[in-house]
């Protein structure tokens, strides 16, 4: 048992000696310092904030540029609705009066027989 502990220990202390160098020479490597890794990420996250910020705004344009269309073409249609029923109503105005004038025709016909 006591060989077992020593090679679990010898193995320990490898897997963190091995760890420690690894550290290292990813310092003594790194391309570039971890300040300058942060300005990097700080300028892409304010680019980032720019370019949501402009489709936020070209967003709100064209939404209102289709707000502006609808109620555009709304007014249209109620003026031609206006329109349609306001001919519609003479229409219906004259042939009320034809068929009130046909009907004292028929009634001057019918008291006469």
């Amino acid at each position: 048992m006591e060989d077992r502990d020593k090679k679990i220990a010898a193995a320990a202390l490898l897997v963190f000696a091995g760890g420690v160098i690894g550290a290292g020479l990813a310092l003594l490597f790194a391309p570039q310092s971890g300040s300058r890794t942060r300005g990097k990420i700080i300028s892409y996250s304010k680019k980032a904030r720019n370019r949501a910020d402009e489709v936020v705004v070209d967003l709100a344009a064209d939404v209102s540029n289709l707000v502006e269309t609808i109620g555009e073409k709304t007014d249209d249609l109620l003026e031609k609705g206006k329109e349609v029923a306001g001919g519609a109503r003479k229409d219906l105005i004259r042939l009320i009066e034809e068929g009130a004038s046909k009907l004292e025709k028929f009634r001057t016909l019918l008291s006469r027989m």
